[in-house]
């Protein structure tokens, strides 16, 4: 059973070293050493942070990004152990528990999240190709799909175009929208979409039909015309998807067998 006195002494030292300022060390430890321990939590996650955020970092600069991570590290209530994951950590810390300082630039929780989109993608195991006969399908009389590594996002700021030479203090007039997808092994590409296009993939998303039914029922979404120039937007978009293989298509009696 565990040493309940020795628990107390062990939380006594986490407490202090994510927040030296407010809990003082347990008794009997030379300072030295936790000087040294403070300095190896904090730069281990400073370090692993900077990696896997490298356009948020250069962006808040280095006066603010310290105090960023700090500020997280001594805030946010880990829920994983591993450091691998403290990125996901870090994107709820900033989203959902944050408060907003003086400081902060209004679209860090969106950037930090893009990103990390973008290392999971990234760093994801390598799929099969889709085959050449969900490559060939028409997609208007087929059951399109998103392949297991694309993601559909939006964002209130233009996330793709944040960097050092463009930091928006405020939202963009219209959402981002925003697809994310594997264009081949450690490669990843961003296309941006129009509403259209965006509410087009989210149905196939979330409901599987033929690529025609789709667009049907998209464009009476928008209110607009079922035989109109937007329909051959859309038609072209399903076919130019599917070539670059972010769209798998199945065969009609495929996918009515599957579903």
């Amino acid at each position: 059973m565990p040493d309940p006195g020795f628990q107390r002494v062990q939380q006594a030292l986490a407490d202090h070293l994510r927040d030296p300022e407010q809990f003082p060390p347990p008794a009997g430890i030379e300072p030295r050493r936790l000087e040294i321990y403070r300095r190896l939590f904090y730069n281990n996650v400073l370090n692993l942070l900077g990696k896997g955020f490298p356009v948020l970092k250069a962006v808040v600069g280095p006066e603010l990004w310290p105090r960023l991570v700090r500020d997280f590290y001594r805030e946010h209530d880990s829920r994983t152990p591993y450091f691998p994951q403290f990125g996901e950590e870090f994107v709820r810390y900033l989203a959902e528990e944050r408060t907003p300082r003086q400081e902060d630039w209004p679209f860090i929780a969106e950037l930090a999240h893009f990103e990390r989109v973008k290392k999971g993608l990234l760093n994801a195991a390598d799929r099969d190709a889709p085959s050449r006969e969900q490559r060939t399908v028409d997609p208007l009389s087929g059951f399109p799909s998103l392949v297991p590594d694309a993601r559909l996002l939006a964002y209130e700021f233009p996330v793709h175009r944040i960097g050092e030479d463009f930091r928006p203090e405020r939202p963009g007039t219209d959402p981002t929208y925003l697809l994310v997808y594997r264009a081949g092994p450690k490669r990843v590409r961003v296309a941006v979409l129009n509403p259209l296009g965006a509410r087009l993939l989210w149905r196939i998303q979330e409901e599987p039909c033929s690529g025609d039914d789709q667009l049907h029922r998209t464009l009476y979404d928008f209110g607009l015309e079922q035989d109109g120039p937007l329909r051959r937007q859309g038609e072209r978009l399903l076919r130019r998807f599917q070539e670059l293989g972010v769209l798998v298509v199945s065969a009609p009696e495929t996918a009515t067998a599957a579903h």
